[in-house]
């Protein structure tokens, strides 16, 4: 039987991916739409073929038809929506950023596996194969010993102000409670610290930042830079920003024997190549513009995560995780001091 999905939120992120990737995922429908007004919840519903458009949570909570939640409503209210959808028996794919706080993402955690839910979050680049292909490659030590990690993502546009600000429904991106201290950090800089992970197969444990925000008169940044430590010692050096003439967005992971280079794969459709240099492996890969791929794999994989009772491809602990990580690279922006990660038991 088809999953039947509902979204709560109905901004550009789930009008352009969201929902047009449910509608190509095979076993997936879907039901129903949240948004504050219910004109917009119609017009969303109507424009995606969804079942009925909702401005009540609690409507759209007991509605039978719903197995799944995908909370794409702004990061702050990310706990509260995923603790009621829990409580009603829905399973939940959060967007990322998980939460504004740790504490709020052990919440949603707790409560998921309280209620015998699933909780995915949505770092849906897990799915590019070239984050796979390096994934492999560093697990069965074809680079050697990996002692450098570099990912960049950044965005902008030739002949526009160095910053615009955003408002209307997407005014909240410039709200710093709630975005949670954090713009490009939770907007872009999230992915690839996930991704850090993802590859290396291990936790971050310390974050250094510098940013041009985290200060009273620019309480959010727009430029960020990172260096992360990770368990083994291995050193990661990420850089985020909207204030950049071109998209950028590529990795590479230094081993001793070779390395591993992505470009073009960080932005959120599938496309890109990737190069392979190393003592026992050689190639490269490409792969066509697919601006919904990654998204319907997630989603793929999610429900296929509820059909075998298993975790999904980003559990909500990875998810926690990563608000660790934010959480520590927004303080050390704001005290311009390294910030060790203490990893919160689950």
């Amino acid at each position: 039987m088809a999953l039947g999905w509902a979204i709560i939120g109905a901004g550009m992120h789930p009008h352009q991916k969201v929902a047009p990737a449910i509608g190509l995922t095979p076993e997936a429908e879907l039901i129903a739409v949240l948004s504050r007004d219910q004109g917009r919840a119609d017009a969303f519903a109507e424009a995606h073929g969804a079942k009925v458009g909702y401005s009540n949570i609690d409507e759209l909570l007991a509605d039978s038809r719903i197995d799944a939640v995908f909370v794409a409503s702004p990061n702050a209210l990310h706990v509260g929506h995923t603790v009621r959808a829990a409580k009603a028996g829905k399973h939940v794919l959060s967007e990322k950023p998980m939460a504004t706080s740790v504490d709020d993402a052990l919440t949603m955690v707790d409560v998921c596996q309280a209620n015998g839910v699933k909780l995915g979050l949505g770092f849906e680049l897990r799915f590019h194969p070239a984050h796979l292909l390096a994934r492999d490659l560093v697990s069965q030590g074809k680079l050697g010993r990996v002692r450098l990690v570099q990912g960049h993502w950044g965005r902008g546009e030739r002949g526009q102000p160095e910053h615009l600000p955003r408002s209307g429904l997407r005014g909240w991106w410039e709200d710093p409670e709630a975005m949670g201290g954090g713009s490009v950090i939770m907007g872009l800089g999230v992915h690839v610290f996930d991704l850090v992970r993802f590859i290396m197969g291990q936790e971050i444990t310390e974050a250094v930042a510098m940013t041009d925000g985290q200060t009273e008169s620019q309480p959010l940044e727009h430029i960020a830079s990172m260096a992360l430590r990770l368990e083994d010692g291995t050193i990661a050096n990420i850089s985020c920003g909207r204030m950049l003439p071109d998209t950028l967005n590529d990795f590479t992971v230094y081993g001793t024997d070779g390395r591993i280079t992505g470009r073009a794969t960080l932005w959120e459709a599938r496309m890109g190549e990737v190069e392979v240099v190393s003592e026992t492996v050689n190639q490269t890969e490409s792969w066509e513009y697919d601006y919904l791929a990654n998204f319907v794999a997630e989603l793929a994989d999610f429900h296929s995560a509820i059909k075998e009772d298993r975790e999904p491809a980003a559990t909500g602990v990875d998810g926690l995780r990563s608000t660790e990580i934010n959480s520590a690279v927004i303080q050390s922006a704001q005290t311009g001091r390294a910030v060790k990660i203490e990893h919160r038991p689950v």
